[in-house]
Protein backbone atom coordinates (compact mmCIF):
# COMPACT_ATOMS: atom_id res chain seq x y z
CA UNK A 1 0.00 0.00 0.00
CA UNK A 2 1.19 3.55 -0.99
CA UNK A 3 1.94 6.26 1.58
CA UNK A 4 0.29 9.87 0.66
CA UNK A 5 2.78 12.41 0.04
CA UNK A 6 1.87 14.37 3.47
CA UNK A 7 2.44 11.04 5.13
CA UNK A 8 5.70 10.52 3.90
CA UNK A 9 6.56 13.94 4.50
CA UNK A 10 4.93 13.97 8.10
CA UNK A 11 7.73 10.46 8.24
CA UNK A 12 10.48 12.61 7.33
CA UNK A 13 9.68 15.53 9.77
CA UNK A 14 9.68 13.11 12.94
CA UNK A 15 12.66 11.70 11.78
CA UNK A 16 15.08 14.25 11.28
CA UNK A 17 13.82 15.33 15.03
CA UNK A 18 14.80 12.80 16.51
CA UNK A 19 18.46 13.23 14.50
CA UNK A 20 17.70 9.99 12.31
CA UNK A 21 18.99 11.36 8.81
CA UNK A 22 19.03 7.92 7.69
CA UNK A 23 15.34 7.50 7.76
CA UNK A 24 15.00 11.11 6.05
CA UNK A 25 17.59 10.18 3.14
CA UNK A 26 16.21 6.73 2.69
CA UNK A 27 12.91 9.12 1.25
CA UNK A 28 14.60 11.53 -0.77
CA UNK A 29 16.28 10.51 -4.57
CA UNK A 30 19.74 10.77 -4.83
CA UNK A 31 19.79 13.44 -7.05
CA UNK A 32 16.55 15.47 -5.81
CA UNK A 33 17.07 19.51 -5.84
CA UNK A 34 17.63 20.86 -2.14
CA UNK A 35 17.72 24.46 -1.49
CA UNK A 36 17.37 26.54 1.46
CA UNK A 37 17.09 29.94 0.83
CA UNK A 38 19.12 32.80 2.48
CA UNK A 39 22.92 34.51 3.32
CA UNK A 40 25.48 32.45 2.92
CA UNK A 41 26.44 33.29 6.48
CA UNK A 42 24.04 30.53 7.90
CA UNK A 43 25.87 27.17 6.77
CA UNK A 44 23.06 25.34 5.98
CA UNK A 45 21.54 28.34 3.90
CA UNK A 46 22.00 27.49 -0.24
CA UNK A 47 21.84 24.95 -3.09
CA UNK A 48 22.83 21.55 -1.50
CA UNK A 49 21.50 19.55 -4.88
CA UNK A 50 23.82 16.48 -5.04
CA UNK A 51 25.35 17.18 -1.84
CA UNK A 52 22.16 16.98 0.62
CA UNK A 53 23.84 14.95 3.30
CA UNK A 54 26.17 18.28 3.57
CA UNK A 55 23.11 20.09 4.60
CA UNK A 56 22.33 18.05 7.27
CA UNK A 57 25.48 17.73 8.61
CA UNK A 58 26.11 21.82 8.90
CA UNK A 59 22.79 21.39 10.62
CA UNK A 60 24.34 18.91 13.00
CA UNK A 61 27.72 21.40 13.00
CA UNK A 62 26.19 24.64 14.15
CA UNK A 63 23.02 23.75 16.06
CA UNK A 64 22.10 21.62 18.84
CA UNK A 65 18.52 20.82 19.81
CA UNK A 66 16.91 21.23 16.31
CA UNK A 67 13.40 21.10 15.73
CA UNK A 68 10.67 21.54 13.38
CA UNK A 69 7.25 21.94 14.14
CA UNK A 70 4.55 21.96 11.39
CA UNK A 71 1.28 23.84 12.01
CA UNK A 72 -0.08 23.03 8.21
CA UNK A 73 -0.16 20.37 5.78
CA UNK A 74 -1.57 21.27 2.40
CA UNK A 75 -0.99 18.50 -0.72
CA UNK A 76 -1.57 19.26 -4.23
CA UNK A 77 -0.93 16.82 -6.46
CA UNK A 78 3.10 15.71 -6.43
CA UNK A 79 3.27 18.86 -3.91
CA UNK A 80 3.25 18.94 -0.35
CA UNK A 81 4.09 22.62 1.06
CA UNK A 82 3.86 22.62 5.14
CA UNK A 83 4.29 25.95 7.76
CA UNK A 84 5.94 25.96 10.54
CA UNK A 85 8.93 26.90 13.08
CA UNK A 86 12.26 25.71 13.10
CA UNK A 87 13.92 26.14 17.14
CA UNK A 88 17.73 25.70 17.49
CA UNK A 89 20.34 26.98 19.39
CA UNK A 90 23.26 27.81 17.86
CA UNK A 91 26.49 26.21 19.24
CA UNK A 92 28.92 28.66 18.60
CA UNK A 93 27.15 32.15 19.34
CA UNK A 94 24.21 30.77 22.02
CA UNK A 95 22.23 32.34 19.63
CA UNK A 96 18.76 30.80 20.69
CA UNK A 97 16.33 30.19 16.89
CA UNK A 98 12.52 30.18 16.70
CA UNK A 99 11.41 31.34 13.41
CA UNK A 100 8.69 30.90 10.89
CA UNK A 101 9.15 28.60 7.79
CA UNK A 102 7.39 27.63 4.54
CA UNK A 103 8.79 23.92 3.09
CA UNK A 104 7.96 22.89 -0.44
CA UNK A 105 8.47 19.58 -1.27
CA UNK A 106 7.59 17.97 -4.68
CA UNK A 107 7.11 13.92 -4.80
CA UNK A 108 7.67 11.54 -7.19
CA UNK A 109 6.49 7.51 -6.44
CA UNK A 110 6.60 8.16 -3.00
CA UNK A 111 10.40 9.87 -2.83
CA UNK A 112 11.02 13.44 -2.23
CA UNK A 113 12.65 14.77 -5.60
CA UNK A 114 12.41 18.12 -4.45
CA UNK A 115 12.37 20.38 -1.11
CA UNK A 116 12.90 23.98 -1.03
CA UNK A 117 13.25 25.42 1.94
CA UNK A 118 11.84 29.17 3.19
CA UNK A 119 12.33 30.71 6.65
CA UNK A 120 12.72 34.38 8.51
CA UNK A 121 16.00 34.49 7.39
CA UNK A 122 17.12 37.66 9.17
CA UNK A 123 16.30 35.41 12.23
CA UNK A 124 18.15 32.75 11.66
CA UNK A 125 21.21 35.24 10.49
CA UNK A 126 20.30 37.15 14.01
CA UNK A 127 21.05 33.94 15.74
CA UNK A 128 24.02 32.98 13.82
CA UNK A 129 25.86 36.11 13.90
CA UNK A 130 25.47 36.93 18.27
CA UNK A 131 27.87 36.90 20.10
CA UNK A 132 28.42 34.52 22.77
CA UNK A 133 26.79 36.01 26.41
CA UNK A 134 24.76 38.41 24.37
CA UNK A 135 20.96 38.10 25.12
CA UNK A 136 19.89 38.41 22.01
CA UNK A 137 17.49 35.37 21.28
CA UNK A 138 16.55 35.75 17.53
CA UNK A 139 12.70 35.75 18.02
CA UNK A 140 10.73 36.98 15.31
CA UNK A 141 7.05 36.83 13.04
CA UNK A 142 5.15 35.76 16.23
Amino acid sequence: MNQSNTTVVQNVYAAFNRGDIESVLANVELNAEWVNYGPTSVPYFGNFTGRIMDFFQAIGQSTISGNVAVDRYIEAGGNVITEGRWTATVKDTGGRIDARIAHVFTLQDGKISSWRGYSDTAAVAAAHAAKAGDAISARRGR
